[in-house]
């Protein structure tokens, strides 16, 4: 457990924490947009009261997001000095051109977006939420755009260690930045809809907010019949450009030690136990030739084994290897939810199908637990570089004792638990308690309007949001 080890468990236990908020709140942010144009629209206040409750759902993921995010940049000065010294020339304009053009963005809206309902016109407030949601997308450009340069570095130069840009648009573009950010989009979009679907049919499982959840449950199943197949599709471009330009990465993935031989292809390993010491697979099921099939789009296609490097030269292949069939398989699973969805949707069964609503609920949480995987794979399978090829992960960490960073690791775990342990909590709560039919008074203090309070709790107990059969609840459901 040395300062290195330490380091990166640390960036590893923050990131994957700020990761789930921003992910959430960039497809909740285009959900409000779609929901406030439907009340725009239709003038059905139904829209309105589903507007107001995810108002608050995103202004509590946003807030915790923004305050991880902070801690996480905090680390590139204290435990990674030597990277923010190296790269900080070019990582450093894309973090500030994320400020720039998308956290102002964000910011000079969001006010408008959850305290302005009544103060501003309607096309003034449906503008914000617009914008917040445009901010949101414009901030995963830049944050991607810097990730997938550590991962394909281009347009740099190289002068006593220290890396300059010689060409910002190859920089920001670099060769996995498309399929990187296209894939992430998507796994945003994915894992709100799934939150917004499995929320439905909890209301729909327990017999209240009726027509909410219905048109909840409609949404998601719609989006995702869409953007499941399409993930599918763009991860696959992605496993193809991986290939070319990160190929141990690629072979870690699918565990693959050896070459098979000149036109044997590659197997499909479904599942194994990575024996790294003696660099082979134990208790292997594998399926021949589909691997190359997926992997090259070829029947005898090959791709390079990890023995074709030094150990020294390959991450950690346990790790890398089920992430990414969990990853996979949640992906498999979302897939066959939507297909049995549409069934029933087609049968007129949707919203009445226990199995289906109890389906939808299990996977709830199923896209941050593919995003977590999904980033395990990229962050942990780029090893032991930093930067790929150029700078390794032990040459970019501070010289510090690893006594302060054990010490700020205990802190932060400790702060985190009972920070998002409260918001998490208060999340809960409000998804518990569901929409409810709301119009925003506007009272008079001083005699001027005040604004709307959307983040006010709600006034009901947490135990009275209506368990299946709770006498009283039953006034929810319209």
């Amino acid at each position: 457990m040395d300062a290195l080890l330490l380091s990166r468990i640390q960036f590893g236990f923050v990131i994957s924490f700020h990761i789930l908020f921003p992910a959430f709140t960039i497809g909740l942010a285009s959900w409000l947009a779609f929901v406030e144009g439907q009340w725009l629209r239709t003038r059905d206040t139904v829209w309105r009261d589903l507007y107001f409750f995810w108002t608050k759902v995103f202004a509590v993921s946003f807030g915790m997001g923004v305050v991880s995010g902070i801690v996480m940049s905090f680390q590139f000065g204290t435990n990674w000095a030597v990277l923010s010294e190296q790269a900080g020339n070019i990582l450093g304009p894309l973090l500030s051109y994320e400020v720039l053009t998308a956290f102002f963005l964000e910011a000079t809206f969001l006010g408008v977006m959850l305290f302005g309902w009544g103060r501003v016109s309607e096309k003034l407030h449906f503008l914000s939420t617009c914008m917040v949601a445009l901010g949101t997308l414009i901030s995963t450009f830049w944050i991607i755009s810097a990730n997938s340069w550590m991962q394909t570095p281009q347009g740099y130069t190289l002068v006593d260690g220290v890396f300059h840009p010689a060409d910002w648009s190859a920089i920001i573009f670099n060769p996995s930045f498309p399929y990187r950010l296209a894939h992430m989009v998507l796994a945003a979009f994915i894992t709100t809809c799934f939150v917004i679907g499995g929320t439905a049919a909890a209301y729909l499982y327990r017999g209240v907010h009726r027509e909410a959840a219905r048109r909840m449950l409609r949404m998601a199943v719609l989006f995702a019949a869409i953007t499941v197949p399409v993930q599918i599709f763009v991860g696959d471009l992605h496993g193809l450009n991986v290939g070319e330009h990160q190929p141990v990465k690629l072979a870690a993935m699918e565990a693959h030690w050896e070459s098979e031989g000149p036109g044997k292809g590659v197997p499909l390993v479904l599942f194994a136990v990575p024996n790294e010491d003696e660099e082979r697979n134990d208790y292997e099921v594998a399926i021949p030739r589909v691997g190359s099939l997926i992997l090259t789009h070829s029947w005898d296609g090959e791709i390079a084994p990890l023995t074709a490097v030094p150990a020294s030269e390959r991450p950690p292949v346990k790790p890398v290897f089920y992430a990414f069939r969990v990853m996979v398989g949640l992906g498999m699973l979302m897939l066959l939810l939507v297909l049995a969805s549409l069934w029933a949707w087609w049968r007129k069964r949707l919203y009445d199908t226990r199995w289906l609503l109890a389906g939808w609920r299990a996977m709830t949480l199923s896209g941050f637990v593919a995003i977590l995987a999904g980033w395990y794979v990229v962050e942990i399978g780029r090893q032991p570089w930093v930067i790929h090829g150029l700078l390794r992960t032990a040459d970019a960490v501070s010289p510090v004792a690893a006594a302060a960073v054990l010490t700020s690791l205990i802190v932060y775990a400790i702060a985190y638990a009972i920070v998002f342990g409260a918001g998490s909590w208060y999340l809960f709560k409000l998804l518990r308690k569901g929409p409810v039919p709301h119009e925003p008074p506007l009272s008079q203090e001083g005699g001027e309007k005040t604004p709307m309070r959307p983040l006010s709790v709600p006034d009901e107990p947490i135990d009275d949001g209506g368990a299946p059969g709770t006498p009283g609840r039953q006034e929810d459901a319209r």
